[in-house]
């Protein structure tokens, strides 16, 4: 019998030690153990755009940060849905990361009945805000308008003849101008196209005469005078362009619209490695060149907290989604 009790305690010990390596296996990763592989980061746009840009210039500082590879994976497709929908279907473990922008909340309104495939308040958490780019209202110089004033002016006494365009139906360029339209009482048809590239190329060739455009898309233009600034629809003016006036300050007080670039991740990522996550970017947008290199661009890059990040989520849902509603506008 007393041998029997040696094999006994043996086999408690044993089961004992499973317990616990079992135990420590459902425990959040430490963050001093991230990464330990490769960390994706999807874009739901094509590449070249600004939330491209951003990826792939935090993403290399990341890498050099970390030890460890950082790759940008573009996941274009339904006005940023597809790789969006993509992202939320990931482990919820910090290897897989989404850059979103203004229409990750507008999405769900664009496309009604769940048709946009994904919930932004359930389905991520805001990691940080990377950067924002501010929307400049640009004419043609044939247009015979030199401020937002005479824009509109113009624009009331020849009734649906000036035509805008945007980056497509229920893009932020689509938004803003419907939200122009409606502050300052005025009829502009809407052109969409498929990207900001040819809607450029248009405004350019005068095939339509305004658009509210990212400032790094037409800024190289503005420079070269093929195309005229009348304003800009951030808070403040641009200090790259310091001459031009605030939509707000032309006699719409509560007008602004800016494109916003975000880093969020599935929910359920443990919170030390999100932290990790968001110190890392922070210190990447911070780093002088980093800086100068975006704002050579026309991005501002503007690190956060994930609680800003979180604010910013939500009074960007209450103002566009009541612009959707009144404009009826809908996702092709």
């Amino acid at each position: 019998m007393n041998m029997l009790k040696p094999l006994a305690l043996g086999r408690a010990t044993k089961a004992l030690v499973l317990a616990l390596l079992g135990l420590n296996a459902a425990l959040p990763a430490h963050a001093d153990e991230y990464p330990s592989k490769t960390v994706t980061i999807v874009v739901p746009f094509t590449a070249g755009g600004s939330n491209d840009v951003l990826a792939r210039t935090v993403g290399q500082k990341l890498s050099e940060y970390w030890k460890q590879p950082v790759i940008v994976e573009n996941r274009p497709g339904a006005g940023g849905n597809l790789g969006t929908k993509l992202a939320a279907k990931a482990a919820p473990d910090g290897y897989t990361l989404l850059v979103v922008a203004n229409n990750f909340v507008t999405n769900p309104f664009l496309y009604p009945d769940g048709r946009a495939g994904y919930d932004p308040v359930k389905e991520f958490v805001p990691i940080t805000q990377l950067g924002r780019v501010p929307f400049v209202l640009v004419v043609n110089p044939d247009v015979a308008a030199k401020s937002t004033q005479e824009l509109v002016a113009l624009a009331k006494a020849q009734p649906g003849k000036l035509s805008y365009g945007s980056a497509g139906v229920g893009t932020p360029h689509h938004l803003t101008g419907e939200l122009f339209k409606s502050m300052a009482g005025i009829d502009m048809v809407h052109v969409p196209y498929r990207g900001a590239q040819p809607v450029v190329a248009d405004l350019l060739g005068g095939q339509i005469q305004v658009l509210f455009g990212v400032a790094n898309s037409v800024l190289p233009h503005i420079k070269t005078g093929a195309l005229r600034p009348l304003a800009v629809g951030g808070e403040q003016p641009l200090s790259y362009l310091p001459n031009v006036p605030t939509v707000a300050s032309a006699g719409f007080k509560d007008f602004r619209s800016e494109v916003w670039i975000g880093l969020v991740a599935p929910t359920g990522v443990p919170a030390n490695i999100a932290a990790k996550i968001e110190e890392s970017v922070g210190r990447a947008l911070r780093d002088p060149a980093v800086k100068a290199s975006l704002e050579a661009q026309g991005l501002e890059p503007t690190p956060s907290t994930p609680a800003a990040l979180k604010a910013l989520m939500h009074e960007d849902t209450v103002r566009w989604s009541k612009v959707i509603k009144e404009t009826g506008a809908r996702a092709e």
